[in-house]
């Protein structure tokens, strides 16, 4: 078993992630220390925050991972989760690091967490809670030190409580300290739907870059339908996909020949279950991986296709919305059945490249429109695509996208910390 810091590493999460870097290193010849810099982070603050729930008090374990800061200020999500541990923000903040990287935004990468069912707390408890984190962490955020953002479990109300408290705390307005905000508040509309936009956006270069032509008529499925995979669903299917298949906690709605995107998404906002749709047929949550699809959108959690259901996979493209939805063993099975996979780290980096934006705006006081904003975002998403696709080429037969994005990623980073003398 790996270790990382002196004790055993038990995140399957963590591992896989390791696994990758160390695969994009080797197959990279870059230098083996990377993998020392890389593989640990350079800060972990765990914190306890007390919280009255029912009148009871109660005291809920949080975390904020900042890996590395080599280029740039350290920047992640907040997840709200009950399965969360630090090993897994580990892993979450390692991808950020890699995900900023690779989209050449001033960044480096954290991940940011607190063990908690945001389902089971009133709104009272759930912004005490929000304010509390930024309590317990107010010495390592800032605009120049550390911009989280939302994640799994939080949402732009929740970062508008964490932009106030901050700024309460600091005396003065300051709004470029979190991302994703809601618009009355510094933030940016295209922030609400820029990680499923991305996801479109991949899809449609991958397919064009297999001979496909657009995105008309193809047909895809959606294995999550959250932010990302209704976003992704409404997109691609402006772009002119068909979307077959999509899947919550609740089950799989299918329909080959096409669902209601907008319809869906109206009904699961409404209810909360994508199974209240009426038509198509109804299937168990896991069964979106595997109907009969050309592109697959894993945009739930990390570890859904593994080597027991990626035989039955039938897409031959896969665009990850989600962080780490793949396993290496299943990346390794899928890859030699000629499935092209745009890893997570491309795939759903546009979230983080228009809460790059929205910092740039908030930094100076300034504002660009939904138009010219997320022209600005398809254009940094495009040449992230090419520029992965470059190194894609370069390396052979014998890599995978995943490695060609990777290695990318790590040679910006160790070229920022040649320059600084780290290495």
């Amino acid at each position: 078993m790996s270790t990382i810091f002196g004790a055993p590493i038990h995140s399957e999460f963590l591992q896989d992630t390791l696994t990758i870097l160390r695969r994009a290193i080797e197959m990279g010849k870059l230098e083996k220390q990377l993998l020392d810099y890389l593989s640990r982070p350079q800060r972990i603050v765990a914190v306890s925050i007390p919280i009255k729930i029912n009148g009871a008090m109660m005291f809920l374990e949080g975390y904020r991972v900042q890996h590395n800061n080599a280029l740039g200020p350290y920047k992640g999500g907040i997840r709200f989760h009950p399965e969360v541990t630090l090993e897994d923000d580990m892993a979450l903040a390692t991808l950020m690091t890699l995900k900023n990287s690779l989209a050449g935004i001033p960044y480096g990468g954290a991940k940011g967490a607190i063990q908690v069912d945001p389902k089971t707390l009133d709104k009272a408890s759930l912004e005490e809670l929000s304010r509390g984190y930024v309590r317990a962490l107010i010495n390592v955020l800032g605009p120049e030190v550390d911009i989280p953002a939302p994640d799994v479990g939080t949402n732009p109300q929740i970062m508008a409580w964490m932009v106030d408290e901050y700024s309460k705390m600091m005396g003065r307005n300051v709004p470029a300290t979190f991302t994703a905000k809601p618009v009355q508040l510094w933030g940016n509309p295209v922030r609400e739907y820029a990680t499923g936009f991305g996801v479109a956006i991949m899809a449609r270069e991958a397919w064009r870059e297999l001979g496909k032509g657009d995105l008309s008529g193809a047909r895809v499925s959606i294995h999550g339908f959250g932010n990302t995979g209704q976003w992704a669903a409404y997109w691609s299917n402006k772009m002119g996909a068909k979307v077959v298949a999509v899947a919550d906690t609740s089950g799989t709605v299918h329909d080959p020949n096409g669902l209601d995107v907008e319809r869906l998404i109206e009904v699961k906002n409404k209810t909360g279950k994508v199974i209240m749709y009426e038509g198509g047929r109804k299937l168990q949550p896991q069964d979106a991986l595997v109907v009969d699809a050309d592109i697959l959108m894993p945009s739930a959690m990390e570890n859904a296709i593994t080597e027991h259901n990626a035989g039955n996979i039938k897409a031959k493209l896969i665009v990850e919305g989600a962080n780490g939805p793949t396993t290496p063993e299943a990346e390794a099975m899928l890859s030699k059945r000629g499935v092209t996979i745009v890893p997570d780290i491309l795939a759903n980096a546009g979230g983080v490249i228009m809460s790059y934006l929205e910092w740039v705006e908030n930094l100076q006081w300034f504002i660009w429109n939904e138009d010219e904003t997320r022209m600005r975002l398809e254009g940094i998403l495009v040449n992230n695509f090419k520029r992965t696709m470059n190194k894609f080429t370069a390396l052979g037969s014998n890599a995978t996208m995943r490695d060609a994005a990777v290695i990318t990623a790590v040679e910006r980073v160790r070229d920022a910390m040649q320059a600084r003398g780290w290495i």
